[in-house]
């Protein structure tokens, strides 16, 4: 995922702006103006790194200067620093909670991603691991970022990337075939039309309407491969099949082995547990310092 520099310093400005509010009073009363500082960015357990651009982007753009000992995509290990800052005390502690609940969001859900990825890999499976659009508010850039440095598919990024036809909607249009019936009359060539379906019976027929996706929700692995099944004998081979609902890291195998392309996860970023991060300063001597 790539945006331009000044586009991404404003998304992390708002971030800072929103903690700072009026300013640090804090660093205000006790820290000495001028006071140059290095502080270490560290692991405080193993993961997968994530967050080293955003960190990097915003520690400049605050006039801060930033050395980085890894690389987004890496493991790293506890006790392992991942970066260190050096400038201004006031400027740095002023946006040390910024910095730390990115990066640890970031990285945590960079490693629980990869970590399923991997489990994926190993099953010699070919199926792809994909978030969904439930991200923190004010966040999804920065989430599905993470995923994709995990190994896994951002899925939809906006509602503009794709016609997705979920529950209520296709209440409203009546039922799954007038509903796909009336996305494919406006939709552009380039927007793939996604049906979720909660029975056999609709995802046949979300194929028979041309769907080029078809979300089994909330099918248990039996009903997967019958749905397989259903949609082979109905000459239906090429349609994408995505698994969603109740799947998590114990039953993931049990998913991935019914025929389906594509698993996606909500727990990815909606309930990750942060990797533990932390930052710690040292004072930087001066020359005519003893």
């Amino acid at each position: 995922m790539f945006v331009p520099r000044r586009i991404l310093e404003e998304k992390l400005k708002q971030l800072l702006t929103e903690d700072v509010g009026q300013g640090d009073v804090t660093s205000a009363a006790v820290v000495p103006a001028g006071l140059m500082v290095k502080a270490s960015i560290l692991a405080k357990e193993a993961g997968v790194v994530a967050g080293i651009e955003e960190t990097t982007v915003l520690a400049e753009t605050l006039g801060l200067n930033v050395q980085t000992k890894t690389e987004d995509g890496a493991k790293i290990r506890s006790g392992q620093v991942i970066m260190t800052i050096s400038g201004d005390a006031k400027t740095i502690l002023s946006a040390e909670r910024t910095i730390l609940n990115l990066l640890s969001r970031m990285c945590g859900i960079a490693t629980v991603t990869r970590r399923l990825v991997e489990k994926i890999e190993k099953a010699n499976l070919l199926v792809k691991i994909a978030a969904t659009r439930k991200t923190a508010p004010g966040l999804s850039y920065f989430d599905k970022k993470a995923v994709l440095i995990g190994g896994g598919d951002t899925h939809r990024l906006h509602l503009d990337d794709m016609i997705l036809l979920k529950d209520n909607r296709i209440a409203i249009a009546g039922d799954v075939e007038s509903a796909v019936k009336k996305a494919k009359q406006i939709a552009s060539f380039s927007k793939k039309i996604e049906v979720e379906v909660t029975s056999v019976k609709d995802a046949v027929k979300a194929a028979e309407a041309g769907a080029d996706i078809i979300m089994l929700d909330n099918f248990s692995p039996n009903q997967i491969r019958e749905t397989v099944e259903a949609l082979k004998k109905a000459g239906f081979t090429g349609v994408l099949l995505e698994a969603s609902g109740r799947i998590t890291e114990e039953n993931l195998l049990d998913y991935a082995q019914t025929g389906v392309n594509i698993i996606s996860i909500g727990e990815l970023t909606h309930s990750v547990s942060a990797l533990d991060i932390s930052l710690e300063i040292t004072p930087i001597k001066r020359k005519n310092q003893a």
